[in-house]
């Protein structure tokens, strides 16, 4: 059985314990040395090697893979939160999914984390006026992971995306630090109006699979919506909305849900209080 490894908080942490995994899988399964040398232990920051691993899944005849590294180190040289953010996106995705085995494992493997990251390169791009190029990446982004995350919408630190397969954040969409989504959420509109017209999801939520939040409500700070639902009003902080169309199901259960992963919904269910 393979254990989870034992993560010690220190500066730069995150990185170390990558390199470390990345030397102990090449010396226990050669067969994957080339692929951990080349993507984490020949540099010497999170930021090369994560401009390094972006450009090798994104790179295409189109962009190649090197003009897309020399942008994500642009990025990176730029705005230093965004290596922030990814830090504490890896951080999150090892605290939060019981099948993650240490850093490595969402670094090389998992989409979500992955579609994340080119997610705040696009994101920089186009608040940069570069929004062919953010465009861009958003679509390959769709075409490789699934995952459509429009470049302008804006979303904190520590976010965990599981399995990201069908996630959908539209263009005026906020979510905050420490959310958890899974599978087929959608942060969506409810019709073909401009302006402002996604949901905004506040600190510590959690985003059952399949979720769909549609218009411009709020979803309070530490609130969860269940699988399945379907949210159309605003939910306030520490409460549970489930059904379709949903409603509001015992405020609260637990302090932080997108943390603990807890998906448990009380027996009690009130009508929504506007």
């Amino acid at each position: 059985m393979t254990q989870r490894l034992k993560v010690v908080e220190a500066p730069n942490a995150v990185w170390a314990a990558l390199q470390q995994e990345a030397a102990q899988v090449a010396k226990d399964e050669p067969s994957l040395a080339s692929l951990v040398n080349a993507v984490i232990i020949r540099h010497d920051t999170l930021s090369r090697a994560l401009s390094y691993q972006l450009a090798r899944k994104l790179g295409d005849q189109e962009l190649r893979a090197m003009s897309l590294r020399e942008t994500a180190e642009e990025a990176y040289t730029a705005d230093p939160s965004i290596i922030a953010k990814a830090e504490a996106d890896l951080r999150a995705v090892y605290d939060r999914d019981p099948a993650c085995k240490g850093y490595l494992q969402p670094f090389l493997y998992f989409k979500g984390f992955l579609a994340l990251q080119t997610y705040r390169v696009a994101h920089w791009l186009n608040a940069e006026g570069r929004v062919p190029l953010a465009l861009y990446l958003q679509s390959r982004v769709s075409e490789l992971f699934q995952v459509d995350i429009n470049p302008a919408a804006v979303i904190g630190s520590g976010v965990f995306v599981d399995h990201g397969t069908g996630i959908v954040i539209g263009e005026t969409a906020v979510v905050g630090d420490d959310v958890s989504m899974l599978q087929g959420v959608t942060l969506g509109g409810t019709g073909a109006e401009w302006g402002d017209r996604h949901p905004k999801i506040g600190k510590g939520v959690l985003l059952g699979a399949g979720a769909k939040v549609l218009g411009n409500i709020h979803i309070g700070d530490y609130a969860k919506v269940a699988s399945g639902s379907v949210v159309l009003k605003d939910v306030p902080a520490g409460c549970t909305a489930a059904g379709v169309p949903a409603r509001l199901v015992n405020c609260p259960t637990c302090e932080e849900p997108a943390k603990s992963m807890d998906h448990t919904l009380a027996d009690v269910v009130y009508d929504y209080v506007i």
